[in-house]
């Protein structure tokens, strides 16, 4: 098999969650740099590695307090971040006109401020990356993606087909979102890129809890 051909293990392993769940490709992780050993993780653009005081070689950290450079996992999972926060965003910006529940506002309103916040960090990771602006995943409703048919429909709901929709629907998108930032903790070599995976599949986890436990 031609070098260019081969997708880093770190990579293949969140782009096999995706898949499992029902994607169709549109997450693949960038080949590695030609050459790059099966199982490596590639030196991101503009992160090669240096002497001391720089990140070390691909897919293993600096010294202490130096981020690492990232790898296809890293990217992968930073631009499906991205793209699913965009997408449930404005489900939850529909909550507080659309019913009256407390419990149901103030966890829609809990779960928008987390959100925003992970999405800034997201955006910011992949500046730092280096990787491209584009969004690999527009147009593609993917496992766990809030669509524009479901926002439509929610928008002329009654208040108890619209909470019992966004319940279902929050239910997936958090359920994915947990499910692929554990492959990127599993799989990740920035380690901050880890550590808000990490913090995603907590706050994640929580949400879920908190959701089952609203009344029908």
């Amino acid at each position: 098999m031609r070098p260019s051909a081969l997708v880093p293990a770190a990579a293949a392993m969140l782009v096999a969650v995706l898949l499992a769940g029902g994607c169709a490709g549109s997450a693949a992780a960038p080949p590695p740099v030609s050459g790059t050993p099966t199982g490596a993780a590639p030196v991101t653009a503009g992160r090669p590695p240096g002497p001391a005081g720089t990140p070390g070689p691909a897919g293993t950290p600096g010294p202490a307090g130096t981020p690492g450079p990232f790898n296809g996992t890293d990217i992968a999972w930073l631009q499906l971040a991205v793209a699913m926060h965009e997408r449930v965003l404005p489900l939850l910006d529909l909550v507080p006109e659309r019913t009256t529940d407390p419990a149901v506002r103030r966890l829609a309103a809990r779960i928008r401020e987390t959100h925003r916040a992970d999405l800034e960090r997201c955006r910011r990771l992949l500046d730092r990356s280096g990787a491209p602006k584009t969004n690999p995943h527009e147009g593609h409703d993917m496992p766990g993606m809030v669509t524009a048919a479901q926002l439509t429909a929610l928008g002329s709901a009654p208040e108890a087909e619209f909470r019992r929709l966004f319940g279902q629907y929050l239910r997936a998108h958090l359920a994915q979102s947990v499910r692929v930032a554990g492959a990127e903790q599993r799989a990740g070599a920035d380690p901050d890129t880890t550590s808000l995976a990490g913090a995603i599949t907590r706050t994640g986890t929580g949400y879920l809890t908190q959701l089952d436990r609203l009344p029908d």
